[in-house]
């Protein structure tokens, strides 16, 4: 490869990374969240329109599966000093899996969107809440349930794969928990955010 093309690659991918959207100052406080990066509260308001999934509970979510960050995986696993692959094909904001991320893209017509942005991380995250709230008769607004779906899958909490796992339970009640906190929050600030006062 030529020098000159493959420095201009480097400082391309550089470039890149350097415009990636870092994780939030201070991520336990939603309004603090949304004064840093309005374009997410423009997002997370657009995704409660469209699938009813309220905004505290898609950002807790998305706290626990990510702590917002644009490129979370799974981490490696390793068999003594080898590396072999990851838990799962999870990635992005939302950890969506290959599988359903393209069941998404599919059922939803964005064939373009990425898992690394988040405009669509949360607007797939509306859309698996939707379809909890349609297939498991689980409310939008339960963030226990909600997760424990997001986690198992629809199949899996139905056969009750989650009741096995107390680890998960007291992950659940977290994402509960911070939801809980997020709305609180949110209510004493959504006006401003919404006004444009921020």
């Amino acid at each position: 490869m030529p020098k000159p093309f493959h420095f201009a690659a480097l400082a391309l991918v550089a470039t890149l990374a350097g415009c990636a959207t870092k994780p939030p100052r201070n991520p336990d406080n939603l309004c603090a969240i949304f004064e840093q990066y309005p374009d997410w509260h423009e997002a997370a308001e657009d995704t409660r329109k469209k699938w009813g999934a309220p905004v505290h509970v898609t950002m807790a979510m998305m706290f626990q599966e990510s702590s917002f960050r644009h490129d979370a995986r799974p981490p490696m696993r390793w068999f003594l000093f080898i590396p072999y692959g990851r838990a799962s094909s999870a990635y992005g904001y939302a950890q969506a899996k290959d599988e359903t991320w393209a069941d998404y893209r599919r059922e939803t017509g964005s064939g373009w969107a990425d898992r690394d942005d988040f405009d669509d991380a949360i607007d797939f995250m509306g859309w698996y809440m939707s379809k909890t709230s349609r297939l498991n008769g689980i409310s939008k607004w339960d963030a226990y349930g909600q997760y424990l779906n997001y986690h198992e899958g629809w199949t899996g909490y139905r056969r009750g794969s989650h009741l096995k796992k107390r680890w998960l339970l007291g992950v659940s009640r977290k994402v509960e928990s911070r939801a809980r906190r997020y709305a609180e929050q949110y209510w004493r600030c959504k006006d401003e955010l919404n006004d444009g006062w921020f």
